[in-house]
């Protein structure tokens, strides 16, 4: 989501263009859309391992050629020099540890269960901050938990109430993922580096790792092509979409609220491609959660 992204700034004041803007954040949000989807297609043909591995390529050379076209590629690969320690850690975190966890989970889980739980990584974030920076924490805060994780437990029980029951270890993944994404955002908040700089290191780093993990590689066209999908669009140009968007607004809060339509629409992709009957739980669940996303949201804007 992931889902799975929040929005960036950065100190560079590029002409403000709100069309444009609302252009790469729609972009992003039906890249991200599609991506329960097709992580489920990619994973009924290959391994979680091998999965990491082949999107962590095909994101790394994604980025790597949108680092080229701005003219800091050569500068990404010599910044390594001073920042590979920073590099490879943030590079366990993530791709190597959050993907392969949100996928093993995705594994384990419908797509309608998993997607939404994704989502409460936000809320994590909140509580993590009070530890990590010293940030404090408000009611607001309490309420998005409260409403977030009833959210979790009304689509857990619609879930498992179907003829195949539900995976707990896998539901306790997708919860653990959000722990790690928020751990990552933290690490991320304190890092200096320019943003797509940062995550081309890390993919970079990270890739070797992954294919240790992978090995030995049974690759094959039709299961590549679903693992390049992620690579792009969840791992890659997603991203840059969604920096572009966040660069090109003075509204990066009110833009963000473009995320909330991620999860609804890809309801409809999960019922449409994977065939997955859509209960009335998880969308109670859902608006459980997003409406403690929202809550949390405005109460940071004041």
């Amino acid at each position: 989501m992931q889902n799975d992204s929040q929005p960036i700034t950065t100190s560079s004041t590029p002409p403000v263009n709100e069309r444009k803007a609302l252009g790469f954040g729609l972009a992003a949000v039906l890249c991200w859309s599609t991506v329960a989807v097709a992580f489920k297609m990619a994973l009924a043909q290959m391994d979680v391992a091998e999965l990491l591995f082949w999107a962590t390529l095909t994101s790394v050379l994604v980025m790597g050629l949108v680092l080229a076209v701005q003219g800091k590629l050569v500068q990404s690969f010599l910044g390594l020099k001073s920042n590979w320690v920073r590099a490879l850690g943030m590079g366990i975190i993530n791709p190597l540890a959050y993907y392969f966890v949100l996928f093993a989970a995705y594994d384990r889980l419908p797509a309608q269960v998993a997607q939404p739980v994704n989502y409460t990584w936000a809320i994590v974030l909140a509580f993590m901050a009070v530890i990590f920076l010293g940030h404090k924490i408000s009611k607001a805060d309490f309420v998005a938990m409260a409403l977030g994780y009833s959210g979790v437990v009304t689509i857990s029980l619609g879930s498992s109430s179907d003829q195949t029951p539900l995976s707990f270890i896998g539901l306790g993944l997708a919860i653990f993922s959000t722990l790690l994404w928020a751990g990552y955002w933290i690490a991320n908040s304190l890092d200096k580096r320019d943003p797509v700089v940062g995550l081309f290191q890390n993919f970079l780093m990270a890739l070797p790792l992954t294919l240790i993990l992978a090995w030995p590689l049974e690759p094959g066209f039709k299961p590549l092509l679903s693992a390049v999908y992620v690579g792009t669009f969840e791992m890659g140009i997603t991203f840059v979409l969604w920096l572009l968007a966040m660069k090109s607004t003075r509204h990066s809060s009110r833009l963000g609220n473009l995320i909330f339509l991620s999860p609804f629409i890809s309801l409809v992709l999960i019922h449409l491609f994977l065939g997955e009957h859509i209960y009335a739980t998880t969308m109670i669940g859902l608006v459980l959660i997003i409406a403690g996303l929202i809550i949390q949201n405005r109460y940071a804007r004041h």
